[in-house]
């Protein structure tokens, strides 16, 4: 990528989690960045440590959710440390704080979810009864009993890295990881089974990049805007505006996934599921690019009117539900 060159020096201090997969992520875009706008552009990296790197030992869904791993680094641009931040946009609650937004969501990584074991072929919906299986996501354990209820389920915690750790020491059989973060780290080759999103509907903005700067930083904006990708972007646009309709997060088992199929259809999917992988629904509705939140939250209600609004209502809630 190519592009404008700066006319004077400039500074760009961009703040990240120290993880393998955030900082990978991080110098992508600051390689993106330093090729479209030349040698003026300097670009510093700022490692933060967030509350979600630090509590390993029990489920998001009971310490505080996917805002774990984005609060510190937040704190930092609004308090100007830091003036843009890297995420991976699925760990971003559906409302930011005041003064912050996305600037830019540069093309998406490959959102499935994938299958790693000891073996290179693994079918998912055929491993023997009392197979263990690593995940802490309640989305990913849903729909993988879904698929194979004689599973179980081992909660784990952790880096990419950590998760393949506790595989090759056999404390779990096989692991369900997002194909993105493994590609993103070289590690595509430990891939056994691409579970296809139409049947294991990935978390929302999964692979999508979200980079955040505050809303009085023009100059930033400016910097970034290039790395922007619209048919990236129109997909973030309805998969967070699904997860804001249902107000989601780490405590229910849900994801969407839209994609833009031609110049002017948006297709969304979105699922909603019982932790016990049944019951689950299932809603896929197309329309137009420009109505992509207006799209994603249509989904959220079709789910909601078939269901699922029990099943968020005894997750969110269960003193209130009979």
């Amino acid at each position: 990528m190519t592009g404008q060159r700066l006319t004077s020096p400039h500074t760009l201090r961009i703040g990240t989690r120290s993880s393998a997969l955030a900082l990978a992520q991080t110098y992508w875009v600051r390689d993106a960045l330093r090729d479209h706008w030349g040698p003026q552009l300097t670009v510093e990296i700022v490692e933060i440590r967030t509350r979600g790197d630090e509590i390993l030992d029990r489920p998001l869904a009971a310490v505080g959710g996917k805002g774990l791993f984005v609060k510190q680094i937040e704190e930092a641009l609004l308090e100007r440390r830091v003036d843009l931040a890297v995420h991976s946009m699925k760990d971003l609650p559906a409302e930011l704080p005041p003064g912050l937004s996305i600037v830019a969501a540069p093309e998406r990584e490959d959102p499935k979810d994938v299958v790693v074991s000891g073996t290179e072929d693994v079918k998912l919906a055929r491993l023997p009864r009392g197979t263990r299986v690593g995940t802490s996501s309640l989305r990913r354990a849903a729909l993988a009993l879904r698929l194979n209820g004689g599973l179980e389920i081992v909660p784990i915690r952790g880096n990419v890295q950590t998760r393949l750790n506790k595989l090759d020491a056999g404390e779990v059989d096989a692991v369900i990881l997002a194909a993105a973060g493994l590609k993103r780290l070289g590690l595509e080759g430990r891939i056994g089974e691409v579970l296809e999103p139409e049947r294991f509907c990935p978390a929302c903005c999964q692979g999508i990049l979200a980079l955040e700067a505050r809303d009085d930083d023009d100059v930033t904006r400016r910097l970034v805007a290039p790395l922007n990708h619209e048919a990236t972007e129109v997909a973030a646009r309805a998969e967070r505006a699904f997860l804001s309709r249902l107000e989601g997060g780490c405590q229910i088992p849900l994801g969407s996934y839209a994609e833009l199929r031609a110049e002017d259809v948006l297709t969304v999917n979105g699922v909603v599921a019982d932790p016990s992988g049944r019951p689950c629904f299932i809603v896929t509705k197309a329309g137009r690019p420009d109505h992509a939140a207006a799209l994603g939250e249509a989904v959220a209600d079709t789910l909601l009117r078939l269901g699922a609004g029990r099943i968020i209502a005894r997750l969110l809630s269960p003193a209130k539900v009979a």
